[in-house]
C-alpha cells in the first residue's frame, strides 16, 4: 500500500514498509557457523530434533549451545506453558476484531503486543496468526481468521508477523492451507483448483513469507488434493522455491503421521516426544529411503528459528523495543475494530444526558472475549459490558436482565464465593491420585475450570482427579451443579452423595472432545451466605484416535437456569420500557464458535431472537451489541436504533463498548466478512466433507465475489461501517497504464465534513467488462485508512501492483492486456468513483 516491491514472483502486494525485514532476519540458514553446529551433530541427535521434547517445546542440545525453544499458543494472546489462572495472559481482541480495522498499523502493533506478552512468559514462538480464509461463515475458527478476501489477510498478516518478530520472536502464520473448516478436519480432503489456491488461499500466506519474512509456518491437518499438508509438496512450491522461504514449517499438532512427511518439506513435529518420525526415520535415512540431506536442511532450519530467537550461544536475538502496554492496547484496538452497521442517530450517546440504561443479555455479563479451542488463554480480569456501562453512566441508574439464556453447560463458580479447605485462601485444594489411590500430585487453584496440556500435571499418570472446596453461594434458590469433560465424576455434598455422571465425547475430534466438551448437571438447593462442603472426583476417559495421552480438561460448576424463559423475557422488557437507552448485547457462546467443530447455522442460540423482538416493541431506542466472532442472523435489525458489531472484544470488552457507545472514541471498523441476513443466502456455505472430500467447486468465487455472482443481498456488504462523522471523496486520479513489474498509482481526494474527527477508509476494487477468463465482477486491489480533523482533507493514495491484475494459468501468472476499471468508494456496494487503466505488455 506504499511503495512497490517487486520481487521474482511476481508479488501480489505493494510494500507497506511494515517494518525492518533486515532486522528481523537477521540470521540465514547459509550461516557457516550454523553449517558447523549441523556436521557435529549424530544422526540420532539431528532426528530427535526434528519431534518436540513435550507438548510446548523443542529438544534442548548442550553440546552445541542449544537451548529449548518453547512454542505458544495463541494468535490472541500469548497462554504460555501452562493454561492456568495463576499465570494470566493478555486477552487482546479477536482476529475478526482486529482485521475489521482495516489497518495494517493497527495489525502490526498487535504483533508487537504478542512478542512483549510472549517474552514476559518465556515464549519464543508465537503459534499465529491464523490466516485461512472466511470461505464459508459455518467455519468453526472464524473468529480467528482475518477475512473472506486474500489481499486484505495478506496485508494484516504480513504486518502481525512484522510485529512479533521484529521484537525478537517468531511468528507462524498457519494453517497452510486450505484448511477454512474444522469438521473432519483431521482427514478431510480439499479438492480445489490450482487457480483458487494461488488466487486466493496461498495468496493469503505469500506477503507474510515474501516481505515480513516469516521465521514459520504451520503446516495444515487436512489433505489438499490428494495429499495431507504435511507431505504435499506445496509445502516445497511455492512457498520455498518461488517465496524464498527459509524458516521452519512446524507441523499442527499430531499433523505429521507419516516417515513420508519427512521426504517432503516438513521440518518439524509436534507435539513429543513420541511421533511418527523417532526411531522410525533413523532407520529410514540408514535404508536410503529418506536421504540425510533432507534431514540435514531440516535441522539447519531449526537451528536458524533457535540463532533468531537468542535460543543459540552465539547469536543473541532481538529483545522487545516496541513496546506495547497491553491492557490499554486491547482496550483501543476494539474500538477501532467495532463496526457500527447501522444508527439512526442515537449513537454516540451523551452519557449526562441518560437517567436510566436498561443492560439486557446474557453475554452483557458473561460476554465473550475470545473464541473457544487452542486460541483460548486466561486473563487476569474482565470489563463485562455492564460493568463498562455503569462505570461510563454514573449519574445513571443502570440495570441488568439476562433477558435469555445463552451460556450452555457449566460455567466456573465465582472465586468470591470460594474458599480453600487447606489454605483458608480463596480457591480450590486439588490433589492427583494414582491408579491404587495414592496422592501424586497436589496443586492449590484459584478456579474451578482445570486444562493440563503440557506442564508437571502427571496426566498419564492419573487414577482419580479430585477437587476439594467450601462453596458459599451468594443467592438463594435451586441451582443446577455440574461439569464438563469426558469421563465419570462424583459429587459429594456436605459428605453426602449428590450424583455421579459419566459423559461421552460427542464425536471424536480433540478440539470439541477436549475443549468444548459435553456437559452434566444436577439440581441443588442453597441458600445464600450458607457454605457447602464440596468434594468433585473425576475419573479420565481413556484416550484414543487422534488424541493427547498427557491432555485434560475439567470444569465443574454451575448450570445455567432456563426453566422459565418467557419470564426472563417478559421482565427484560419491562425493564426496557421504563429506560432511557437499551443496550441489549446478543452473541454466541463456545458451543456455537470453537476450534473442533463447524457451526449448523448463523441463527443465535437459546432464544435471543424473541428477547430482541420484545425489547425492541417495548422500547425502540436500542442500541443492538452484537458479541460474536463471525456473523450471526439478525433478523430484527432493522427495528434497532443502531447496530453495533464488537467481535470478541478481548479483556478490555467492557471498557472499550462504553467508549464507543458515550463517543470518546469512534467505531473504527469496516466489514472484513459479509454479513448475510439468513443462513440459506449464502452462495458458498458448505462445510461438510462428503465421502471424506470438501470440494472447493466455487473456485475464486468466495465471499463478495460470490454474492456479487449470485446477484444476492447481504444484510451488510463487505467493507460497509459507519462512524461518527461525514466524509466526501472526489479527484480521483489513476496511472494510465501498467506493466507487469509495475504499479498502478491510484490517488483520491478525502475530505472530513462532519462535526467531530474519524476515521475513514479508502477502498479500491478492480473490474474487466470482457475478459478472455472468467474473473470477480469486482475484487479489492487495495486499501488505506485515513483519520481527519473537522474540515480538513487529504490526498490518499492506494499503490496497486502490476498482480492485482494478474490470474493464474497454465501454471503461471498470465497478464491479460487491454482495460481494467479501478472504483473507489467506502464498501463493495459504495463505489461512486471509478476511473480505467491498461495494462500494457
Amino acid at each position: 500500500m506504499a511503495e512497490d516491491t517487486t520481487t521474482p514472483t511476481d508479488s501480489l502486494h505493494s510494500s507497506d514498509d511494515t517494518g525492518s525485514a533486515d532486522r528481523t532476519q537477521m540470521v540465514s540458514p547459509t550461516d557457516p557457523r550454523l553449517l558447523g553446529l549441523v556436521d557435529r551433530l549424530s544422526l540420532e541427535q539431528k532426528v530427535q530434533l526434528l519431534t518436540g521434547r513435550d507438548f510446548w517445546t523443542s529438544w534442548p542440545i548442550e553440546d552445541i549451545g542449544l537451548r529449548r525453544m518453547l512454542f505458544s499458543d495463541g494468535p490472541s494472546g500469548v497462554r504460555g506453558e501452562t493454561w492456568d489462572e495463576r499465570s494470566p495472559s493478555l486477552n487482546l481482541p479477536s482476529g475478526t476484531a482486529l482485521s475489521a480495522a482495516w489497518d495494517t498499523s493497527i495489525a502490526r502493533r498487535y504483533g508487537h503486543a504478542s512478542a512483549v506478552e510472549a517474552r514476559r512468559k518465556g515464549v519464543d514462538v508465537v503459534l499465529g496468526p491464523t490466516i485461512n480464509l472466511h470461505r464459508s461463515p459455518l467455519g468453526g475458527r472464524h473468529f480467528e481468521g482475518f477475512s473472506e478476501d486474500p489481499l486484505l489477510t495478506a496485508d494484516l498478516a504480513a504486518a502481525y508477523v512484522t510485529g512479533v518478530q521484529e521484537n525478537g520472536v517468531g511468528a507462524t502464520p498457519k494453517h497452510y492451507v486450505a484448511n477454512d473448516f474444522e469438521t473432519e478436519r483431521f482427514t478431510a480432503d480439499v479438492v480445489v483448483s490450482d487457480r483458487a489456491l494461488r488466487e486466493l488461499y496461498l495468496a493469503a500466506f505469500e506477503k507474510s513469507v515474501v516481505e515480513a519474512r516469516a521465521w514459520l509456518v504451520m503446516s495444515a491437518y487436512n489433505s489438499i488434493n490428494g495429499t495431507t499438508a504435511s507431505e504435499n509438496d506445496l509445502l516445497e512450491t511455492p512457498l520455498n522455491s518461488e517465496w524464498g522461504f527459509d524458516g521452519v514449517v512446524i507441523s499442527d499438532w499430531t499433523g505429521v503421521r507419516s516417515v513420508d512427511s519427512a521426504k517432503a518439506s516438513q521440518d518439524m513435529a509436534m507435539p513429543g516426544p513420541v511421533g511418527a518420525w523417532g526411531d522410525a526415520l533413523v532407520t529410514a535415512v540408514q535404508s536410503g529411503e529418506v536421504p540425510e540431506a533432507a534431514i540435514d536442511r531440516k535441522v539447519l532450519r531449526i537451528l536458524t528459528l533457535a540463532a533468531r530467537v537468542g535460543a543459540l550461544d552465539g547469536f543473541d536475538g532481538v529483545e522487545p523495543v516496541f513496546i506495547e502496554d497491553g491492557v490499554a492496547f486491547a482496550r483501543e484496538a476494539e474500538s477501532a475494530g467495532a463496526v457500527l452497521v447501522a444508527n439512526d442517530g442515537i449513537l454516540p450517546v451523551e452519557a449526562s444526558s441518560v437517567r436510566r440504561v436498561a443492560v439486557i443479555g446474557d453475554n452483557a455479563d458473561r460476554a465473550r472475549t475470545q473464541g473457544g479451542g487452542s486460541a483460548t488463554v486466561v486473563p487476569e480480569s474482565v470489563v463485562s459490558p455492564i460493568e463498562g456501562i455503569r462505570e461510563a453512566f454514573p449519574d445513571a441508574e443502570v440495570t441488568w436482565s439476562v433477558g435469555a439464556v445463552v451460556q450452555e453447560g457449566v460455567a466456573e463458580i465465582p472465586l468470591s464465593e470460594l474458599t480453600n479447605p487447606v489454605t483458608g485462601d480463596a480457591g480450590v485444594h486439588v490433589s492427583f491420585l494414582d491408579t491404587h489411590g495414592a496422592e501424586i500430585f497436589t496443586e492449590e487453584r484459584r478456579a474451578t475450570s482445570f486444562v493440563y496440556i503440557g506442564g508437571d500435571a502427571p496426566v498419564t499418570s492419573l487414577g482419580e482427579f479430585v477437587a476439594t472446596t467450601t462453596w458459599t453461594p451468594s443467592t438463594t434458590g435451586r441451582v443446577r451443579l455440574g461439569f464438563a469433560s469426558i469421563g465419570e465424576a462424583t459429587f459429594v455434598v456436605d459428605g453426602d452423595e449428590l450424583f455421579t455422571a459419566t459423559v461421552e465425547a460427542e464425536g471424536d475430534e480433540l478440539g470439541a472432545a477436549l475443549l468444548a466438551p459435553p456437559s452434566e448437571s444436577h439440581a441443588l438447593d442453597v441458600e445464600a451466605g450458607r457454605p457447602v462442603d464440596l468434594t468433585v472426583r473425576f475419573r479420565k476417559a481413556k484416550a484414543s484416535g487422534e488424541s493427547f495421552d498427557g491432555a485434560m480438561m475439567f470444569t465443574f460448576g454451575l448450570d445455567a437456569d432456563d426453566s422459565d424463559p418467557q419470564a426472563l423475557i417478559d421482565s427484560a422488557a419491562a425493564e426496557a420500557a421504563e429506560a432511557d437507552l437499551v443496550v441489549m448485547v446478543v452473541g454466541t457462546n463456545s458451543k456455537v464458535e470453537s476450534e473442533g467443530f463447524d457451526r449448523a447455522s448463523l441463527a443465535l442460540p437459546g432464544r435471543q431472537d424473541d428477547l430482541a423482538r420484545a425489547v425492541l416493541a417495548a422500547n425502540p431506542r436500542t442500541v443492538a451489541v452484537v458479541n460474536a466472532g463471525s456473523p450471526v442472523e439478525l433478523p430484527w435489525r432493522d427495528d434497532a436504533a443502531a447496530v453495533l458489531l464488537t467481535w470478541f472484544g478481548g479483556q478490555e470488552y467492557g471498557h472499550a463498548l462504553a467508549d464507543l457507545l458515550t463517543g470518546v472514541t469512534e467505531p473504527g471498523g469496516r466489514l472484513p466478512t459479509t454479513w448475510p441476513a439468513a443462513t440459506d443466502d449464502v452462495p458458498v456455505i458448505d462445510v461438510t466433507p462428503r465421502n471424506g472430500v470438501v470440494r472447493y467447486d466455487e473456485g475464486i468465487h468466495i465471499g463478495y465475489r460470490a454474492w456479487l455472482r449470485a446477484g444476492a443481498a447481504p444484510a451488510w456488504q463487505f467493507g460497509h461501517g459507519l462512524g461518527y462523522t461525514t466524509w466526501q471523496q472526489s479527484d480521483l486520479v489513476v496511472s494510465d497504464t501498467v506493466s507487469e513489474g509495475g504499479a498502478v498509482t491510484v490517488a483520491v481526494d478525502v475530505a472530513n465534513t462532519g462535526a467531530r474527527a474519524g476515521k475513514h477508509v479508502v477502498q479500491v476494487y478492480a473490474s474487466r467488462a470482457v475478459s478472455v477468463v472468467d474473473r470477480p465482477a469486482l475484487w479489492l486491489v487495495g486499501f488505506a485508512p485515513v483519520s481527519l480533523e473537522v474540515g480538513t482533507s487529504s490526498t490518499v493514495e492506494v499503490t496497486v501492483p502490476a498482480r492485482a491484475f494478474a490470474d493464474w494459468r497454465d501454471g503461471a501468472w498470465a497478464h491479460e492486456p487491454g482495460e481494467f476499471t479501478l472504483h473507489v468508494g467506502t464498501s463493495v456496494a459504495e463505489l461512486p468513483l471509478t476511473a480505467t487503466t491498461k495494462f500494457v505488455s
